[in-house]
């Protein structure tokens, strides 16, 4: 009997969808304030998760979601990054 491998779910911070892990990118904030694309998702500190998509990404933008998950003022450069990896 083989035992079936548990598939990490998380939630998109924008959508409240849930989706496995691998389709999400995760952005980090530490306790510094520190804001920072995951693209590992083992990075130190407050993480939320993004479905890689324009319009989501650009959501979130316009409604500052992922400021008010990480506690933590999220840069222009985040946002950049984040739409370069969807064109990726």
């Amino acid at each position: 009997m083989s035992k079936v491998k548990k598939i990490p779910l998380r939630t998109c911070v924008v959508t409240k969808t849930v989706y496995p892990k691998t389709e999400l990118i995760r952005v980090t904030a530490t306790k510094d304030g520190v804001v920072s694309v995951d693209k590992t998702g083992k990075a130190h500190g407050r993480g939320a998760y993004l479905k890689l998509e324009k319009s989501i990404i650009l959501q979130a933008q316009k409604t500052k979601v992922l400021d008010k998950k990480l506690e933590a003022e999220v840069p222009e450069n985040v946002y950049l990054e984040l739409l370069g990896l969807v064109d990726a």
